[in-house]
């Protein structure tokens, strides 16, 4: 079969962590009898300095005549460093999630047994630890209106707005993955403070109705926030609004051991993006030390969504096991004989190849 996937390497690292899972990609395509068609595009800060668009139509257009998308990182520290910068690399991003409607973001976190002493906490903690976490995308206060400053600067405000549909279509997502799993959804939202959020539990305990099978438990972000540390193998589907998403999938992103572990998939109505979880990290730019783990990961859950090849994506998954189990791995993960960007790439591309 024959892909066209959007390539959007961005900044930082991102070049050099895409360039292995093209690699990995192409194995499995060499390996399977499918076909792959990478068209690069621009997307953030290189895009800013290119054309002065963040995202550039061109790129738009790119990712919604594709298959898939396949994206690196964005973030520059000239952008980031300077507070009255007009244009922002991140308003691609939003711009991206907006026109594609990519609406809810899937990201699984799950341990390693072969890395489990590498998270920062208990071993029993984490033993067996594997959450889904679905965060709504493109609503909330990342997108609300109004949005600005007062005339003479020293006053800001942001505007927190949900629809239910929205709500809807992201609580239904989280209930048709959790049937697949252990039918158990945890709502995270802030019901005893704020309007939306009991838009969100009044709309989840509806749908909840629809899913006979499925347990719906509700929880405060503040609570959620410390059960993640203190009992993480309590959850296993969780979704969230919009701003609880983007910080408690950062948070739990440490049990792993390792932010370059983390694959995730943005699902759109058009095009769906793929993407490792990590940033743009520009200090390790150029010197083939970044971890291409999570955007490899990334290519297995394209492979799962996006094609319909479930035996592609198990083969992927299982080499990037298989490379962390031999400890071919990169300096995050083994500082006393790390292995490049690019050797880590090779080696689970070769895997593929010969297993």
């Amino acid at each position: 079969m024959d892909f066209k996937i959007a390539v959007l390497s961005g900044d930082g690292i991102g070049p050099e962590i895409i360039e292995q899972a093209k690699k990995v990609i192409r194995a499995a395509g060499k390996r399977y009898n499918h076909s792959f068609i990478f068209t690069h595009g621009l997307v953030g800060a290189i895009a800013i300095d290119t054309t002065g668009n963040p995202l550039p139509e061109e790129t738009l257009d790119l990712c919604k005549n594709s298959d898939a998308v396949l994206f690196g990182a964005i973030g520059d520290p000239k952008y980031d460093n300077n507070p009255s910068a007009k244009v922002r690399p991140e308003q691609g991003l939003l711009a991206m999630r907006k026109e594609l409607g990519l609406y809810a973001n899937v990201r699984p976190v799950s341990t390693f047994q072969s890395l489990i002493d590498k998270s920062p906490l208990k071993k029993e903690i984490v033993q067996g630890v594997d959450i889904l976490m679905i965060r709504e995308l493109t609503g909330g206060i990342y997108f609300g209106k109004p949005q600005g400053r007062s005339e003479d600067g020293n006053t800001a405000y942001d505007s927190c707005v949900y629809s239910k549909y929205e709500v809807e279509r992201v609580v239904r997502l989280a209930c048709e993955y959790a049937m697949k799993r252990s039918k158990k959804v945890t709502v995270v939202d802030k019901a005893n403070v704020l309007a939306t959020s009991r838009l969100w539990r009044e709309t989840a305990t509806a749908i909840a109705k629809e899913y006979s099978e499925i347990t719906m438990d509700f929880m405060f972000v503040d609570n959620a926030a410390m059960q993640l540390i203190q009992w993480p193998g309590r959850f296993d589907v969780i979704v969230t609004e919009n701003m609880f998403g983007d910080i408690l999938s950062d948070e739990a992103s440490v049990l792993t051991g390792s932010l370059g572990l983390l694959p995730s998939a943005s699902v759109g109505l058009f095009t769906s993006v793929f993407e490792p979880i990590h940033g743009s990290y520009p200090q390790a730019a150029g010197k083939n030390i970044a971890n291409p783990l999570g955007t490899i990961l990334s290519v297995a859950m394209m492979f799962d969504l996006a094609f319909k090849l479930k035996n592609e994506a198990d083969a992927i998954r299982s080499a990037v096991e298989k490379s962390i189990e031999a400890d071919f791995v990169t300096e995050d993960l083994n500082r006393a004989n790390p292995r490049s960007t690019s050797q880590v790439g090779e080696w689970i591309a070769d895997y593929i190849l010969k297993s």
